[in-house]
């Protein structure tokens, strides 16, 4: 290959990259002079990358996170446990203050009532980060764009660890959610740079770390918060998000913007709109996403009432154990990976369907005098739950790579959906018929669920259908390449 040819490879592999052009014929200005013996009859292209051409980008990007488009980039087993650990205890943030509310009541001088506010708003918060921090993945820089969210989450976090007005310490609960987005945008991520027969297990590993996130937040809170002032959970919050920061500046990669040549923030959050109405997979995956996400609110939100009445009448502690099921997915979810990546979606969500409803009928059934139905119920639900997640992910993440993170806040905002609607449709029921009403409100959802996803074949391209076949392996490429004489070589 040429120079020239190297050299063109590497101004499409690098649109930031400065271009400065040196005249073969040595006529007009040139700032990087040729040797004679390499010049050719051709101009020769020399490109510097942003590395050589600012003194930003120099301190900023250590040598090992700096971007090279001319070698590899696969995703690596140790980028991919980096970014499960910051997706973990990123999203902690969010569930800190759920074990210690009555304390933040005390200290506050406010109701029980009006504490579980502060929930709510880093919640809300944190929806509104889906759907308008999150489309800017698909448009600036992601190394400096995530642990820019890191630090200043980490600096606002300060302000939760101080402040004495409750009114302050909502609003800074409200932005800290809201920048609290870095667990959704790892998964496009991993959607860019994995290989493709190992999409979906790497996927299973953020996803794991995310919900082991969940589990160390609610537990270090409530052990911190039982032996020492509830503030100190909120500092070692803030120390955690600072490591974090720094973790990320050591060894994120430099990776280049999915739309160099620049996206309007308006029309990127139009397309999000515009592609929930008219890409058929995203439609079907985001209501396949309503309805197991209405399962797993449903069941937790009603699962503190059942084992608060008889005949368990467990206490707040008994109750918060259950959260440690969640290490039985950490473990599940990715050994499932590589089946995950071996077939057709529909396959994996047929199955993912199947175990919530064999765990939902067992729970609903004997959930009023076992405490065995719950356990297995809460197990299968979050095998469930995760494995549609990431199946559905997988799937939608074809349909235009450039667009992954819009992709992903559109599937998002039809799981937070039906996490809000299981969760009030799941206490009405309960309330008005007890475990068991709520339990059918549950099989009717993975019911509906299973019919979406049969909804279209494992190759259908239209709204629904099964064109194109039934094979559900996914078809490798082949390993026969044609050489230039005709002959086949493996």
């Amino acid at each position: 290959m040429s120079a020239a040819d190297r050299s063109t490879e590497e101004k499409v592999g690098s649109p930031d990259d400065l271009i400065r052009t040196a005249s073969g014929s040595g006529k007009g200005t040139s700032e990087t002079s040729v040797s004679p013996e390499k010049q050719d009859d051709q101009d020769q292209t020399v490109i510097l990358s942003k590395y050589e051409t600012s003194w930003v980008h120099r301190l900023l990007t250590p040598p090992n996170c700096r971007w090279d488009p001319s070698v590899p980039h696969e995703l690596t087993y140790s980028l991919c446990i980096l970014y499960a650990t910051a997706a973990s205890f990123t999203v902690a943030n969010l569930y800190y203050n759920q074990s210690i509310l009555n304390k933040i009541a005390e200290t506050f001088g406010v109701s029980y009532e009006t504490s579980s506010q502060v929930p709510t708003l880093m919640q809300a918060g944190y929806a509104s980060g889906l759907i308008f921090v999150l489309p800017l993945g698909d448009i600036l820089e992601r190394r400096f764009f995530i642990i820019g969210l890191v630090s200043f989450t980490a600096i606002m976090w300060i302000g939760l660890c101080v402040t004495n007005n409750f009114t302050a310490f909502r609003a800074i609960s409200f932005i800290c959610g809201m920048t609290t987005v870095t667990p959704q945008l790892m998964v496009p991520l991993v959607g860019d740079y994995a290989p493709p027969n190992r999409k979906a297990t790497s996927l299973s590993i953020v996803s794991s770390g995310l919900m082991l996130g969940i589990l160390i937040a609610r537990l270090l809170a409530g052990v911190v918060a039982n032996y020492t002032a509830w503030r100190n959970i909120y500092w070692l919050g803030c120390a955690i998000q600072f490591l974090l920061a720094i973790l990320l500046f050591a060894f994120f990669p430099d990776y280049p913007s999915t739309n160099p040549d620049g996206l309007n923030y308006f029309k990127a959050l139009w397309t999000v709109i515009h592609m929930m109405l008219t890409e058929p997979l995203l439609i079907q995956s985001g209501l396949m996403a309503f309805c197991i996400s209405g399962v797993f609110t449903s069941f937790w939100t009603t699962l503190t009432f059942l084992l608060a009445s008889p005949p368990f009448e467990y206490s707040s502690l008994q109750i918060g154990l259950f959260s440690l099921l969640i290490l039985v997915i950490v473990i599940v979810i990715p050994a499932l990976g590589p089946f995950m990546d071996r077939y057709e979606p529909l396959l994996p969500l047929l199955c993912c369907g199947a175990i919530t409803m064999i765990g939902v009928i067992i729970g609903t059934f004997t959930g009023t005098f076992s405490i065995a139905g719950p356990i297995i119920q809460a197990i299968c639900i979050d095998i469930g739950h995760q494995m549609g997640a990431i199946v559905n992910r997988t799937a939608i993440f074809t349909i235009n790579p450039k667009a992954r993170n819009r992709l992903n806040t559109a599937y998002m905002a039809c799981a937070f959906a039906g996490q809000l609607t299981g969760s009030a449709v799941g206490n009405r029921l309960y309330a008005q018929g007890g475990w068991r009403y709520s339990g059918y409100c549950s099989i009717g959802l993975v019911t509906a669920m299973i019919l979406f996803a049969l909804a279209r074949g494992p190759h259908e391209t239209g709204w629904v259908g099964w064109s194109g076949g039934w094979e559900l392996r996914k078809v490798r490429p082949s390993k026969v390449e044609q050489r230039s004489d005709g002959e086949q070589t493996a």
